[in-house]
């Protein structure tokens, strides 16, 4: 069974769906190589304190959070509103001690959050840096494919 050979975009170098499916393996393992990597220097080089922070963030930025929030301050403000039980109320309207748990936990929440994205950035700096280096070897290993090609061209029209 032979495939038709597709162009490479860009190039005229044929390709068979079967090259394309294979190229396009071997480009995702070597980027999954290079994650896990940076996943294990990350692992290395940084404190457990910095882990935690960046688990907090994580926790803190997800819809698990928002909605155990939500149902937290829902039941708050019903358990202290509700005549049934008004002998049990610990935070009267206007919600005094819920004002000031809220400012804590924004307080703590804001600065573990930023530390967490000052280091997303740095480790996002050092991928760029990766993706820059494999980008340009790839044009280094393009061009000199490029003048095999072209001296393989000159010498058969010759």
């Amino acid at each position: 069974m032979d495939e038709e050979p597709l162009t490479f975009e860009g190039f005229d170098i044929p390709i068979t769906e079967t090259d394309a499916k294979r190229i396009d393996r071997l480009v995702n393992e070597y980027e999954s190589r290079i994650i896990q990597q940076i996943d294990e220097d990350y692992r290395q080089q940084t404190k457990w304190a910095h882990r935690l922070a960046d688990k907090i963030a994580a926790f803190g930025g997800s819809w698990t959070f928002i909605v155990i929030f939500a149902v937290v301050l829902s039941l708050w403000i019903t358990w202290n509103t509700v005549r049934l039980t008004a002998p049990l109320h610990f935070d009267k309207p206007p919600f005094i001690l819920l004002n000031l748990c809220l400012s804590f936990i924004a307080a703590f929440q804001a600065p573990i959050i930023m530390m967490s994205q000052n280091r997303q950035a740095a480790r996002d700096k050092h991928e760029s840096v990766i993706d820059f280096a494999i980008n340009y070897k790839a044009e280094q290993e393009i061009d000199d494919m490029l003048l095999v090609t072209e001296h393989s061209d000159q010498s058969l029209t010759v």
